[in-house]
């Protein structure tokens, strides 16, 4: 963005957002684009150029950002590596009065990504914190996910990296009755998908690739068909993900019964757990009673031995 257009932003921004109070000794947590810069509020903006100093994940990707509006603040590195220790030197600005931003290297911070551990230091030393809203990838991925039965939804962030610990993990968010958002990383989308295919086929799952960017993809479908959608072209491995499994909508069952889908989770369950753990999660997981689930996982126990 040239000086011009820099300043003419800044102007509008000014417009737009100057009329609320933006007290000194104030954290503002500021969201920024999670890729297409055109996404920047003009609150952000005007809020970015307000402030005594910028907290950053990465000053190589905050500072362009800052080009790009025609800024020029310093910027303090605030990651997972020093979050504690650079909390504290951030309360200590504060309390003389400065005005300090925190962004993350894209969208809201403090949602897995750091922030958490800075805005609970300056909660608990009595300073103020002002959220600044923008930019959500967990939110834009909800809106266009199409979930119609889902009763609300749970963020559940990154899996575990080891696969046995992923697997279990993914057991027990497949089948709510809310929608889940997890994030996925490139190099471990493609073992993700197969497991979703395996421990939920018939269950809808919408794949989010680099939203807001040149190449976005959103594409929904039963979890079966999903490693043949993404086999099909190598882009499609590309970039980062946000996926939302679908709700499943609680099935009425007869009396006596247990729903199909408590079934389902408590056989998958039981294949790689000792019983009793494999009942309570099932039971969680399902809202099935646990006596019922036990019993049923016992008799199926016993029919096996026999």
């Amino acid at each position: 963005m040239n000086a011009d257009a820099s300043l003419l932003m800044q102007q509008a921004a000014a417009a737009a957002a100057g009329n609320q109070q933006y007290p000194a000794s104030t954290l503002y947590v500021v969201a920024t684009p999670i890729g297409n810069l055109a996404d920047i509020t003009f609150r952000a903006a005007h809020v970015l150029g307000l402030v005594d100093a910028v907290a950053c994940e990465d000053t190589r990707v905050s500072a362009g950002l800052l080009r790009h509006l025609g800024l020029h603040k310093p910027l303090l590195k605030l990651h997972q590596h020093n979050e504690h220790e650079a909390s504290e030197a951030l309360v200590a600005r504060l309390q003389q009065g400065e005005r300090i931003a925190y962004i993350s290297d894209a969208g809201t911070p403090a949602i897995s990504d750091p922030g958490a551990v800075l805005v609970a230091a300056v909660a608990a030393a009595g300073l103020r914190v002002f959220p600044v809203p923008g930019a959500s990838s967990t939110v834009t991925a909800l809106s266009v996910a199409g979930d119609t039965v889902a009763q609300g939804f749970e963020f559940a962030g990154f899996l575990p990296t080891k696969a046995a610990e992923r697997r279990t993990v993914l057991l027990t968010l497949c089948g709510r009755p809310r929608s889940q958002v997890l994030f996925e990383a490139p190099h471990r989308i493609k073992a993700v998908i197969e497991l979703l295919a395996e421990v939920c086929p018939t269950q809808k799952v919408t794949v989010s690739r680099e939203l807001t960017k040149q190449f976005e993809t959103v594409h929904t479908a039963l979890a079966a068909e999903l490693p043949a959608w993404m086999a099909a072209d190598a882009q499609r491995e590309r970039g980062e993900f946000v996926l939302v499994l679908h709700a499943l909508k609680p099935e009425a069952a007869s009396e006596g019964e247990l729903p199909a889908e408590a079934l389902r989770v408590l056989a998958l369950l039981s294949a790689e757990l000792p019983l009793k753990q494999a009942v309570a999660l099932a039971a969680e997981i399902s809202g099935s009673s646990r006596n019922r689930l036990y019993d049923h996982a016992l008799a199926l126990k016993n029919a096996r031995a026999d």
